[in-house]
């Protein structure tokens, strides 16, 4: 699937600075890596809180998605509002000599082309690098989005340059770098990587990157 046409680009361009984490949240963690919740119960917070959409970005690992997906699908039946489940994945990758972390979202689960990187720890080897990790993220139909650019060694701006010659789709553009009980973006700079992301036409998406009991904190 051409990332152009991908279903998840629409919800992702109305992305903003109040859309999360009220509203979406595309990065966030279980058990299944380094998270504090058991996957049913971010599930059943993030209906209790009314969230649109959803994705799980554990490290190197997607299995949260099958039993999240079966539980929100038995609730959606019992006429509960439940948000839009999205496969997520959270890979460790090289660009430009940095360790950066990068969001698979909107996969086709269990596809191959990412199975070297659904093994709990990062790839070795030509694996590791950026361009492999991108590629292999669109051969299994998902979009692939630089997490929090201003977390790294380099600069966010050098960073994002950089994703984009790699032909990485978007970048997360809302963040709590001050990592605070309660969710909330940094100022200016998440303002600075929202722009730049738009200057280059990539799309920006937003988390709380949650690892404790609350879905709407670090």
């Amino acid at each position: 699937m051409s990332a152009d046409h991908h279903p998840l680009r629409p919800v992702l361009e109305t992305v903003g600075s109040q859309s999360c984490p009220s509203a979406l949240n595309f990065h966030c963690h279980t058990l299944c890596s380094d998270g504090s919740l058991e996957p049913l119960a971010l599930a059943k917070q993030a209906v209790e809180q009314g969230l649109n959409h959803l994705a799980v970005t554990d490290h190197h690992s997607s299995a949260a998605f099958l039993p999240m997906q079966a539980w929100l699908e038995a609730q959606r039946l019992l006429g509960t509002a439940v948000p839009q489940l999205w496969t997520g994945m959270e890979i460790s990758c090289l660009l430009k000599g940095c360790l950066v972390h990068v969001l698979a979202l909107g996969f086709e689960h269990g596809h191959r082309a990412l199975h070297v990187y659904n093994q709990g720890d990062a790839a070795v080897g030509v694996p590791l690098r950026a361009d492999a990790v991108v590629d292999a993220i669109h051969a299994a139909g998902g979009l692939a989005i630089l997490a929090h650019p201003a977390r790294y060694r380099l600069s966010h701006t050098l960073l994002i340059e950089a994703a984009a010659l790699t032909g990485m789709d978007g970048g997360e553009a809302w963040y709590d770098y001050e990592m605070q009980g309660r969710w909330q973006p940094t100022p200016v700079v998440c303002e600075s990587i929202d722009q730049h992301l738009k200057k280059l036409g990539l799309l920006r998406t937003c988390g709380t990157d949650t690892h404790g009991h609350d879905l709407k904190g670090r």
